[in-house]
């Protein structure tokens, strides 16, 4: 089932996190993060909840992405399945339902980013009509 993200899927969405996407989190911040951006209508934050133990299985966070050289759209910050719930259409739910939000609310793309190893996830993208439209290095400064 689908629904909003919620303070109480932060144990979930840590372990999601960490298992499917090798980030080590504390709980406190996930839970502070999920408190914070949930109320911000700038973010996109869902969960696939499984029916049988009400915990959080596979999320999506995205953010709206604007600038000045291109309209509106979402940048796809989080989209992560446990592997043991994977190959079960999750995934393609959670985007699909960021993709209706995205319609019914005018935002004209959604682009995501994803490490060159992640070769199973690319293709998951492409069979769901994303395509690759450049390869870029990323630069980071640490504080």
């Amino acid at each position: 089932m689908l629904r909003n993200m919620e303070s109480k899927d932060a144990l979930c969405i840590q372990r999601i996190s960490e298992i499917a996407l090798g980030y080590q989190c504390e709980l406190e911040w996930v839970k502070s993060r999920i408190d914070k951006l949930r109320n911000d209508n700038h973010h996109f934050l869902a969960v696939y909840e499984d029916e049988n133990t009400d915990k959080a299985v596979g999320f999506v966070h995205a953010e709206l992405y604007e600038s000045v050289y291109s309209p509106t759209g979402f940048n796809i910050l989080g989209l992560a399945v446990l592997p043991e719930y994977q190959g079960r259409g999750i995934g393609k739910e959670l985007i699909s339902h960021l993709e209706s939000y995205a319609n019914k609310n005018a935002i004209a793309f959604i682009r995501l980013n994803s490490a060159n190893h992640r070769v199973k996830a690319h293709g998951f993208y492409e069979n769901i009509g994303y395509r690759c439209d450049k390869l870029q290095k990323r630069f980071i400064k640490l504080f």
